[in-house]
């Protein structure tokens, strides 16, 4: 399995993917809007062959520091549960910390965003409209460079209700 940043002639495939792998559009969308709003930093595609497999996107965050999000992560139904996922998110992170960044933040299941490195607990002292116990931050540095303050996702997360 290859894992790459994304092309222009990956973003229709991309776009059926989260189609694909969600209820609605609305992941799809919270692919292009940030990259038609320039606050994509890293749009990685997993691929076997030819075959893209997975995607996951990290998109700048305003925040008192450096920070990204971490959302949304798809795998085409019949590549789950063989690591995909977990590959494209430990890509995105290690580009992170060789970019400079101090955290990336998630929404998602503590159980499995856990395993990365990120924690509820850390994140409660920043205020956020997804604060609560799927919000979670993952320090990129030994600490998070301050210890509270108002942390948003990019424009489009709010087009979401």
């Amino acid at each position: 399995m290859k894992i790459r940043a994304e092309t222009a002639s990956d973003r229709d495939a991309i776009r059926a993917l989260h189609v694909c792998c969600f209820p609605t559009a609305d992941e799809a969308d919270l692919v292009d809007r940030p990259r038609e709003e320039g606050d994509t930093v890293f749009s990685l595609v997993s691929e076997v062959g030819d075959c893209l497999t997975g995607h996951v996107l990290f998109s700048r965050m305003t925040a008192p520091f450096r920070a990204l999000g971490l959302a949304p992560v798809a795998v085409f139904p019949e590549w789950r549960r063989l690591g995909v996922a977990a590959r494209l998110t430990e890509k995105g992170l290690a580009l992170a910390v060789e970019n400079g960044w101090d955290a990336v933040s998630v929404l998602g299941e503590p159980a499995y965003y856990g395993r990365f490195g990120f924690d509820a607990a850390a994140a409660q002292a920043f205020q956020s409209p997804y604060a609560g116990p799927y919000f979670m931050v993952r320090p990129l540095g030994p600490n998070l460079p301050v210890a509270g303050g108002r942390v948003d996702y990019a424009k489009a997360f709010a087009a979401l209700g």
